[in-house]
This record gives structure tokens, sequence and C-alpha cells, in this order.
């Protein structure tokens, strides 16, 4: 057995504590992977204030990259001394969905999610007084290691650094992912991103890359919108104040732009969308808010053949994109370290996801040696 330093949940609203935690024997096809990078993503803090609900304690985490350490004697596709970004979406590759070409939908990862456990349902790891501890997104990345399934370790070169890497496994593959995968954006389209956190980043970023002429940021920090323009926003919107329906009409002589990527999870950010779409246009929605909650929309914005998606990973497929992510940053095309706000140790996370939720940050990323 191996002990290691792990961030633990053990109740909503509650700091989370750095403790010692010991893991199980490896199973034939898990991955042992020493994390050297972790980002902070705000689906940890939506955890970590209830209202995103997962069994407790809870190792949380989703975000990283690392060396694989130790395979076991069945795993493919990696193998030790690998640089690997983690991806959170694991599927058995043969149900109703991943047989249609969605593994985000497949069958025992949505079944099995819930329970924050491996697919075979048991814990790889317990604290020291023997209980049972979950893994956030079949991952728990907040550690000095982790264990997951062999197809959620993907190998990418070794000059990418750790710290950037990281930010591939989640909110960069989601909103490069959610332009260049799904927003089926043609050349000089006009495309508005609403919310420029790393997501929205990310998303203005496969915007540019799409080969979109016109694109519209939208924040409401003077900061996040500054970036934007640097990394291929055209124009930048401050929702606080001006209209940014207004600017998209604007923008496009009155029609509304071809697609939205919203990244904000807020319900007037949703509202937003419908609106400054045209018609015919597409919207694609990546922010959330708690699942138990209602958004309200003026039905008129929803007419005329306006195409509506609710994405989670922006229809990624981690062998596929990661390596191709990995190399657009190497190439200079895809730009990683102007999302990195913060670097802090373990022991100062509870800092960190208070900064995330005051809106101080892009990313902040954990940094193990």
């Amino acid at each position: 057995m191996r002990s290691f330093r792990a961030a633990v949940l053990h109740a909503p609203h509650t700091p989370v504590s750095i403790v010692p935690v010991t893991l199980a024997a490896l199973k034939p096809t898990d991955v042992l992977v020493r994390i050297r990078a972790a980002g902070l993503c705000h689906t940890d803090l939506e955890v970590i204030e209830g209202s995103l609900r997962y069994p407790l304690p809870i190792v949380l985490g989703h975000e990283a990259a690392g060396v694989v350490e130790q395979v076991g004697a069945a795993a493919r596709g990696v193998k030790v001394g690998d640089h690997v970004v983690l991806s959170w979406n694991p599927h058995c590759g043969h149900c109703f969905y991943c047989d249609r070409d969605a593994p985000i939908l497949c069958e025992q990862y949505l079944g099995e999610g819930p329970k924050a456990l491996p697919f075979d349902g048991e814990s790889r790891l317990s604290l020291s007084d023997g209980r049972m501890l979950q893994q956030l997104m079949f991952l728990g990345s907040f550690g000095e290691y982790c264990v997951v399934a062999d197809q959620q370790a993907i190998p990418i070169p070794k000059e990418v650094p750790f710290d950037r890497a990281c930010l591939i496994g989640c909110g960069v593959m989601t909103g490069v992912g959610a332009a260049l995968n799904l927003g089926a954006i043609a050349h000089g389209d006009a495309v508005m991103v609403v919310g420029c956190g790393a997501v929205g980043l990310s998303a203005v970023q496969g915007a540019r890359l799409a080969g979109a002429g016109t694109i519209i940021a939208v924040d409401l920090d003077p900061a996040k919108l500054e970036l934007a323009g640097r990394l291929g926003a055209s124009v930048g919107v401050n929702a606080s104040s001006e209209d940014a329906i207004a600017v998209a009409r604007r923008e496009t002589a009155g029609r509304g732009v071809d697609v939205v990527i919203e990244a904000a999870g807020s319900s007037s950010a949703f509202r937003i969308t419908a609106e400054a779409v045209r018609p015919g246009g597409q919207v694609i929605w990546l922010g959330k808010i708690d699942v138990n909650k209602d958004v309200s929309f003026r039905w008129g914005s929803l007419m005329q053949e306006k195409r509506i998606r609710r994405v989670s990973y922006g229809n990624a497929r981690p062998r596929r994109d990661f390596p191709l992510l990995a190399r657009a940053y190497l190439d200079g095309s895809l730009v990683l370290d102007e999302l990195i706000s913060r670097r802090i140790r373990l022991e100062e996370i509870n800092d960190g996801f208070a900064a995330l939720k005051r809106g101080e940050t892009i990313r902040s990323v954990v940094m193990f040696d």
C-alpha cells in the first residue's frame, strides 16, 4: 500500500483538508499517476458549496497532468514514464450511447458517476481510519497521486509543461472543443462568447482557430475582456454597462451572431444567448447552475429555427484531441500560459478556491514537486 497527501472534502460549505490517504493495490487496468499539476475548476467549487452533490468524504480535482508511475497488468495505451493529461470521461465503448458516438452519455459513466467510484464500484482510496474515499469525476486529482483507468491517462509530448498541460484536461478541451467540434463555425462567421474564464477564453481561441470573422467576448471583468482581445476577440462587451444583445446585432447588420457559446453559468447569460443569436443560428451552453433551479426565457427568443445544445466536454475524444491541443500549444496557435493566474501549493488550495469564488482568477494551478 502507498500513502500520500490529498485534499479531501468532508462536508459541504467547509474547507478541504490536506490529509494522508492510502492507496490500495492496483487493479489490472489501473494506472497510477504522480500528479505534477492540477487546476482549480468551478465544478470543484460547486461540490464544496453543495450545489453539485456527491457522496462524502471525497478527493476533489479533475483537471490534471502528471507522470505515469505504475500500470496494471492489463493496462493498454500507456506506459511507465509517459507524461499524461487525465480525462474525466471514461466510457464502456459498447452501450447504446457509446455505439452512437456519444461517450459523454455512456450509460456506465452516467450510472456510476454520482457514486464517485470507479466503474467496478470499488474505491481505490481510504482515510487513515479505514473509511472509504470517493474520487470526484473518476479522478480525484488534488493529491500527490491519482489512480485512473488506462483509458483516462492520455500521453502527450513531454515538451509541454505540466501546469499548461493540466488545463487541456477540462477547461481548454471544453471551450476549444465547443468551437471546433460542435460550433460548425464557418470562415468569417460572427461568434459571441459569454463568460471569459478559462472555458470561455478557450472558446474564444477555438473560434479564432475555426476562422471566425468577428468574435465578441462578453464578461463583467475588464481585465478578462482585455485578455480575450489578446487571444482573438475582436469586440469586448462589459455586460455591467453595455447591452450584449445590441452589440451582437450592431456587428451583424441586425441579424444576430451565427454562434453563441455560453461559458458564464448564470441565468442572465443563458437568456442573452437566446436573444443574441440570429434566426437559424446555434447556441452552445457550457456553463451550469444548480441542477434544481429554473431558468426562464422570452418565448420569442427561442423561435425562428434556433438550435440550442447543452455540452459538457466539447465533444471530446481525448486520445485524438489532447495530443492535438498539446501540439497546438507547442506550435504557438493555442495560448495556455496566460490562462494561469496563480501557481499554488496544495496547502494553499482553500485560498485558491476563495479567489476563484471572488472571480479574481482564471485558473489557479496546484503545483506538486
